[in-house]
């Protein structure tokens, strides 16, 4: 019997509530979680689910890990909000440590990925008319097609994704779109009043997209050649995801902004930065941009909690040497046409025959494995970091099942 079908009055109670009073803006598996730890979500019924998602690389470090946890617990008992019309002791020693983390010198704090997105177009636009001479209202921006950056207004702008964008025009100007690994395309592009290139170092919401070897040098090359900012929007492929504490380290790139979120915030608040040298966020003065939430004492408290497990490179290391063995139990699933990706996180594209991504998404949940489909024929796997190679087999043990009923 299907999982829709076999919906308990528990979880059909759970989600008719949401259905009637929260927007549908998703389309969620029928799971309602209530509990969760390490690797494994627990729903309202008492069944349990390996997460093979980890909220789109948010829990990369596992639900409720108990050193993040702790870290939360006791910021909680001190202080939580001031905003930034205060100093509080926690901001100063977090942005110290992420930007030590990057190699770079400052950190402006904000609350999701979008925001951080936003706020890097904002830095960027100012750095081309106060250091770059762009003059005014022509600063224009490279993009890559097939990126996912978020959702706002701004960024669906330059967005391919015509669900996203559909009856929310008009849009915002100044972007220029080329094909995702085309170094010759992205030359063309560039002009004099190019102030940065935005690209996801791999292309998540697309599938899982791994660029040709040679495009993120060549990017950095012509960044550098013709004085235009690299933007690495790494707010789900960074801290740790493809086995790196970025992907861009995997092509040995230094872009001038890292965008960071999801991950940082350790799975227990929204957490998201854009960093960068001096002589890029120094262009922002009091008053030209901020966020109320923007660097909490919560947050930060977190947020460098992560940057010390970072720093250790546990987490790295769990990624390359389980994402070897993941990518290579999927490959060998029959009915998997392709397999892309890096560390513990993989797009595999599925025979139209086997079924559509969401209707094997559904199988696996029945199955007790949860994932998410993309563009169709895509699933994307993309467990918390903390899972073991047992569950990754049990994992791919159930995904097997589920590609061979038609």
């Amino acid at each position: 019997m299907s999982i829709v079908s076999d919906i308990s009055t528990r979880t059909s109670a759970a989600i008719a509530l949401d259905d009637r009073y929260t927007a549908h803006n998703y389309a969620p598996l029928p799971v309602v979680a209530a509990s969760a730890e390490g690797a494994w979500i627990t729903d309202v019924d008492g069944r349990r689910y390996l997460d093979c998602l980890a909220a789109y690389s948010a829990v990369n470090f596992g639900h409720r890990n108990p050193v993040i946890t702790a870290a939360a617990h006791a910021q909680l008992d001190a202080v939580t909000l001031v905003s930034r019309a205060f100093h509080s002791d926690r901001l100063g020693p977090f942005c110290r440590a992420l930007a030590a983390m990057c190699g770079k010198d400052m950190v402006l704090p904000m609350n999701s990925g979008a925001e951080a997105v936003e706020s890097a177009i904002k830095v960027a636009r100012k750095w081309g008319s106060d250091v770059k001479g762009v003059p005014a209202g022509q600063a224009n921006i490279i993009v890559a097609r097939n990126n996912f950056h978020g959702r706002t207004t701004t960024i669906i702008s330059f967005s391919d994704d015509q669900t996203a964008r559909g009856g929310f025009g008009p849009f915002t100007p100044g972007f220029r779109a080329v094909p995702f690994g085309d170094a010759a395309a992205l030359a063309a592009a560039i002009d004099g009043n190019t102030v940065a290139v935005l690209l996801e170092p791999i292309q998540g919401e697309a599938g899982i997209i791994v660029p040709p070897a040679d495009f993120l040098p060549r990017v950095r090359a012509l960044c550098t050649e013709h004085n235009v900012l690299m933007i690495a929007d790494e707010i789900q492929s960074g801290l740790a995801r493809t086995g790196r504490t970025f992907a861009c380290d995997h092509w040995d790139v230094v872009p001038d902004i890292y965008l960071l979120g999801k991950a940082l915030g350790g799975g227990v608040v929204p957490l998201s930065a854009v960093i960068a040298n001096r002589d890029i966020l120094g262009v922002l003065h009091p008053g030209e941009h901020g966020s109320t939430f923007g660097g909490n004492p919560l947050a930060a408290a977190i947020g460098s909690t992560v940057v010390e497990i970072l720093n250790t490179g546990e987490y790295q290391s769990r990624s390359t040497e389980l994402g070897e063995h993941l990518h290579h139990r999927l490959a060998g699933v029959p009915g998997v046409t392709a397999v892309r990706g890096k560390g513990l996180w993989a797009g595999v594209d599925i025979d139209a025959q086997v079924g559509t991504g969401k209707q094997v998404s559904l199988r696996l949940a029945e199955r007790g494995v949860l994932v998410k489909d993309t563009h169709g024929q895509t699933l994307r796997f993309a467990p918390p970091l903390v899972i073991t190679k047992d569950e990754i087999d049990w994992a791919m043990e159930r995904f097997a099942e589920a590609m061979t009923i038609g």
